[in-house]
C-alpha cells in the first residue's frame, strides 16, 4: 500500500564502520561510499533516508538489518507533529514501590516500576532577544553654534536587542507506547526537597541526585544521557523540527527498535 506521506529511514551508527559495511549499505541505500560513511557516523541515530512509501522503506530497512545495523522507519506525520502536553513536573515523592510526581497546581502523577521504559536526560537551551534601552549625551552642534559657541548636549534614548540564553539539562520519562514522555521536568525550575539533607548546593548536583532516585526506582528501565554531551547535527530535517524534540523521538525509537526487533 502507497501513503501519501513521505516515510524516513533511521538508523543508529554501529560501533565499527568496515568498509566492507559501508559498501553494502551504499548499495542498499543507492548512495555513494563517502556519503554512506558519513550517513553511518555519529552518536545518535539519524534520518538517512526517505521513501514514499511504507513498503519501500522497511524493505531497505531489513535490508540493513542483516549488515548488524538497527534500522526503522517513521512516518513524517510523526516525526512532524506538536509534541502534546507533557506533564510537566515540579517535585516528586518517593512512595514505596512508585514515585509521585507534582507539578506546579498541585496535580499529580504516579509511575510505578513497570510503567516506566526509558528515562533520558538532556541540555536544553533556550535563547531570546531582550529589548534594552540605554540614554547616552550626544554633542549638539546646531545649537552650539547658535549659543556662539557654548557647547550644548542632549539626552539621546537608544534602543538595540541583546540575546540572552539559558542552558540547563532536562530529564524525559518515557512508556513503551508511546514516543510522547510521560512526564518532564528541568533542572532549573524543580524543587529538590524531596533529596532532604542531600541536597547541595548546585542544581546539577540536585538533578543527578533525583536522576539516581529514579534509576533506582525503575531499574528495568534504560537510561539514556547521549544528548548531554556536545552533537553535531549531521541531518537537517526539512521541517522546522526542534532539534531537541527531533533527537528525543529518534531516541525513543531506536530503543523500541532494539526492545522488539520484529
Amino acid at each position: 500500500m502507497v501513503t501519501n506521506e513521505i516515510v524516513h529511514l533511521a538508523v543508529a551508527s554501529p560501533d565499527n564502520i568496515e568498509t566492507s559495511l559501508v559498501k553494502e549499505a551504499a548499495l542498499m541505500l543507492k548512495k555513494d561510499p563517502y556519503e554512506t560513511r558519513m550517513l553511518l557516523t555519529g552518536k545518535l541515530p539519524k534520518l538517512i533516508a526517505h521513501y514514499q512509501s511504507v513498503e519501500e522503506a522497511a524493505t531497505i530497512a531489513r535490508q540493513l538489518k542483516t549488515l548488524g545495523l538497527v534500522a526503522f522507519t517513521v512516518n513524517d506525520s510523526e516525526l512532524g507533529k506538536s509534541p502534546a502536553t507533557r506533564f510537566s513536573a515540579r517535585a516528586l515523592e518517593l512512595v514505596e514501590q512508585e514515585i509521585v510526581f507534582r507539578d506546579n497546581n498541585n496535580r499529580t502523577l504516579k509511575l510505578e516500576t513497570k510503567d516506566v521504559f526509558l528515562i533520558l536526560k538532556g541540555k536544553y537551551q533556550i535563547s531570546s532577544d531582550k529589548p534594552v534601552t540605554t540614554t547616552r549625551m550626544k554633542f549638539n552642534l546646531g545649537a552650539t553654534l547658535i549659543t556662539g559657541g557654548i557647547p550644548v548636549w542632549r539626552k539621546v534614548t537608544e534602543t538595540s536587542k541583546t540575546n540572552e540564553g539559558e542552558t540547563g539539562y532536562f530529564v524525559r520519562i518515557y512508556n513503551r507506547d508511546s514516543a510522547e514522555s510521560l512526564v518532564e521536568f528541568f533542572e532549573n525550575s524543580f524543587n529538590y526537597s524531596s533529596l532532604g539533607a542531600g541536597i547541595a548546593p548546585s542544581s546539577t548536583t540536585n538533578l543527578n541526585s533525583i536522576v539516581g532516585k529514579l534509576k533506582a526506582a525503575f531499574p528495568l528501565a534504560i537510561f539514556d544521557d547521549r544528548l548531554t554531551q556536545p552533537i553535531g547535527i549531521t541531518e537537517v530535517y526539512d521541517k522546522k523540527a526542534n532539534a531537541v524534540e527531533l533527537n528525543c523521538k529518534l531516541i525513543y525509537l531506536y530503543y523500541q527498535a532494539v526492545s522488539s526487533p520484529s
